[in-house]
Parts: C-alpha cells; sequence; structure tokens
C-alpha cells in the first residue's frame, strides 16, 4: 500500500504561470495538474517550470486541451470531442505530441488529456483510428522518456482498459476523474478501480452527479455534496498501488471555489 498521498488542485495557468503557482501556495498545498492548450509555447512552459519551481510545486502533469470546438454533452460529444471525430483527428494528434515534446522539455512526467467518445465495439472504424493516433502519440511520449494518460469520462472503463491494452506501448496511465464516471453515466467510481485499478496514475479530486435526462451530463458539485464515496475511493487506490496526486478540481470561479477547495482539502487530509 502507498505511503500518505499528496494534495495538490488542478487549475490554469492564468492569469499568469506565477500567480498560479501562488494560488497553489496560499491554499498549502505541494502539487497541482495544470490545465495546458495542447498548442502552447516552450516559452510559456518554460515560465510555469520556473514559477513551480520558485514556489516549490510539484506539476504533475500537463492536463492537454486540444484546440476546435468541443462540446460537453451527450449529443453533440461524441462528434467533437478528442481523438475520436475523424475531421479533427489529425490536427489535435499533432498539438498533442507538441504538448508532450514541451512537457519533456520543462520536466513534467506526463501529459493528459479526454481521448473522447471512445467506440465499445473494437471493429469500429472510429476506434481503430483513435488507437493509431494514440500510439503515435504514445510513441513520442515514450521516446521522450514520460506518460501519456487519459481522462476518465466519455468511455467505458472496460473500453479504456482495453485500449491500453490495445496500443500496448507500455506508458500510458489514467487520470481518474471519479465524478466524470458518474457525470457521463459510466461507472461507479469504486468499482472502475476493480476494472482498471492498477493504471490510475492521476487522480482529479471531484464530486458530481449521474444525469437524469439523455441529453445533459450530471451535475459537478463541491465535494461531500455528490455521489463519489472517498472514504472507499482513496484507501482503495491506495491497496491498488496508486502513489500519485488528489489534484483537487472545482468547476467553478470565484470565491467560492477556493472554500470549496478548502473544504475538499479538509475531507482528502485524513484519507490521505
Amino acid at each position: 500500500m502507498a505511503d500518505k498521498l499528496q494534495i495538490g488542485v488542478m487549475l490554469s495557468a492564468r492569469p499568469t504561470a506565477d500567480e498560479a503557482m501562488e494560488k497553489v501556495a496560499d491554499l498549502g498545498l505541494t502539487a497541482c495538474q495544470v490545465h495546458w492548450s495542447a498548442s502552447g509555447s516552450l516559452e510559456a512552459a518554460q515560465e510555469l517550470r520556473a514559477a513551480a519551481d520558485n514556489y516549490g510545486i510539484n506539476i504533475a502533469t500537463l492536463w492537454a486541451m486540444p484546440t476546435g470546438r468541443m462540446v460537453w454533452d451527450f449529443l453533440q460529444g461524441p462528434a467533437t470531442i478528442g481523438l475520436v471525430p475523424p475531421a479533427t483527428r489529425s490536427q489535435r494528434t499533432a498539438e498533442l505530441i507538441q504538448a508532450a515534446q514541451v512537457a519533456a522539455a520543462i520536466g513534467v512526467p506526463s501529459i493528459t488529456t479526454h481521448l473522447g467518445f471512445i467506440p465499445e465495439y473494437p471493429g469500429d472504424e472510429d476506434y481503430y483510428g483513435t488507437m493509431h493516433a494514440i500510439r503515435s502519440i504514445a510513441q513520442v511520449c515514450l521516446a521522450e522518456a514520460i506518460e501519456f494518460w487519459f481522462e476518465t469520462g466519455q468511455e467505458t472503463p472496460v473500453t479504456l482498459l482495453r485500449l491500453i491494452e490495445d496500443v500496448g506501448t507500455g506508458n500510458l496511465g489514467i487520470n481518474l476523474d471519479p465524478a466524470n464516471l458518474l457525470m457521463y453515466g459510466k461507472a461507479n467510481p469504486v468499482d472502475a478501480l476493480d476494472v482498471f485499478g492498477e493504471h490510475v496514475r492521476g487522480v482529479h479530486a471531484k464530486d458530481g452527479e449521474y444525469p437524469t435526462d439523455g441529453a445533459k451530463l450530471g451535475k459537478e458539485k463541491p465535494m461531500g455534496e455528490g455521489r463519489v464515496n472517498f472514504p472507499l475511493l482513496v484507501p482503495k487506490l491506495k491497496a491498488k498501488g496508486f502513489s500519485g496526486v488528489l489534484a483537487i478540481e472545482r468547476e467553478i470561479s470565484g470565491p467560492q471555489q477556493i472554500e470549496d477547495i478548502k473544504r475538499a482539502i479538509a475531507i482528502l487530509e485524513p484519507l490521505c
């Protein structure tokens, strides 16, 4: 079982990298995941690295967001999110390769992204095409000695496990967002660990609810108000060998976001 887990936060490098890292430090934390434009420059990444070093912050992953329109729902999401849509797959593959090279250049050990609504049927043409795009990114990551993590959400746990096995480069991992598994109606996150638990490398500590209609995702909630059972999830993560960062994510802005993050820290600390 892992030793005490590190608590961090998910944030973007805005308005400046220095201000972002100061926010992490002000919360009393020493780790984060950084939301990053997949086409972001090396110069901007070097500023991020310098700011993180200045505040003693561990950047666990660059959460790389490709360009282009993405709609976070069940109706337009399958045709717009991640690497699955054929119309944007080539461009987004190139952007994620660039993000991998940038991450390696500043000493960040991984990149993370949403893959999209991966087809459950492995004979689907989009499954095959997406798998090969992922492999091309993973091979660059392998050459750069970093990992490629997949954010949970749009795919079932079994589909994600099969994809990791099919790509087979050995440097793939899962960034578990337990709330997303609920919000997309894909799985109970505690049970999902029985399927892919040994592949979890990062975590978004986020809470949420199952969807209640066929078009919109379930609601994200402050930690402790949703259906993610963190008192069961965190010990099970540790039992599965997880030793990474629990990066708190709260998808609002302003003072309430900070209050909700502080509440989440208080919930997580005894569990870590």
